[in-house]
């Protein structure tokens, strides 16, 4: 079964596995980090539904988004072990601040231990102990043959998921707004995943400079919950 254009439909089995991978209950801290929307929303830059909605959208198709996407497909088209190195080295230096840095950097290394010790299969030397998230997702979906185009889709949504649940905590959105946000953002999600499927990194770019500022202000910011 196919889901059109020849691309193969995912098995049941697989669509679990990457629900396991981006459930918030899988073990790679991602409910600590906002990626600068706390400073947004403390700051007032951001104070409402619409206005969360449109800035993880910004992000998303201007921002981390989507170089996450690229540097996940690349890392799954990776030939060998040493490109996939590459890759995440690539991926380091494109971090706009320290705190992204970290955020990547400390939810790769949780996710790698994690599917390392749950998968031990996937790869004959495994998976390293030390990538980037994205890259870490890419490398560790192709050892399990998992299909791509979900992967990042489902990569993509987990993060959008995980700004909307930061929003909530931050400032007075509901639950149906925040779900509605979510909503609204899913065709964003899949629109990315299939534009960035080739993986290539001559496509990079970061125009979402208000969310970077916003990133670089939190590292100096008083009071905060999350880590960035």
């Amino acid at each position: 079964m196919t889901m059109g254009m020849g691309i193969p439909m995912p098995t049941n089995a697989q669509l679990l596995t990457l629900a396991q991978w981006f459930s918030p209950g899988y073990p790679v801290g991602a409910f600590s980090y906002s990626h600068g929307l706390e400073w947004a929303m403390t700051s007032d830059a951001v104070s409402t539904a619409t206005e969360v909605q449109d800035w993880i959208a910004t992000v998303l198709r201007d921002g981390s988004g989507w170089s996450d996407a690229l540097f996940l497909a690349a890392a799954y088209h990776a030939p060998d072990i040493d490109a996939v190195t590459q890759t995440d080295a690539q991926c380091r230096a494109f971090a706009p601040s320290l705190e992204r840095l970290r955020e990547t950097d400390l939810q790769g290394a949780a996710f790698c231990q994690i599917t390392r010790t749950v998968w031990p299969q996937t790869h004959p030397h495994g998976i390293p102990s030390k990538l980037t998230y994205p890259v870490a997702v890419g490398f560790a979906a192709k050892c399990c043959g998992l299909p791509l185009r979900a992967t990042t889709t489902l990569y993509l949504h987990a993060f959008a998921a995980n700004l909307v649940a930061a929003a909530q905590r931050l400032a007075p959105i509901g639950q149906s707004e925040a779900q509605a946000c979510l909503h609204a953002l899913a065709s964003l999600c899949r629109d990315i995943a299939e534009q960035t499927n080739a993986g290539d990194l001559a496509q990079l770019s970061s125009t979402s400079f208000l969310a970077d500022i916003a990133a670089m202000k939190h590292e100096t910011q008083h009071s905060r919950i999350f880590r960035t």
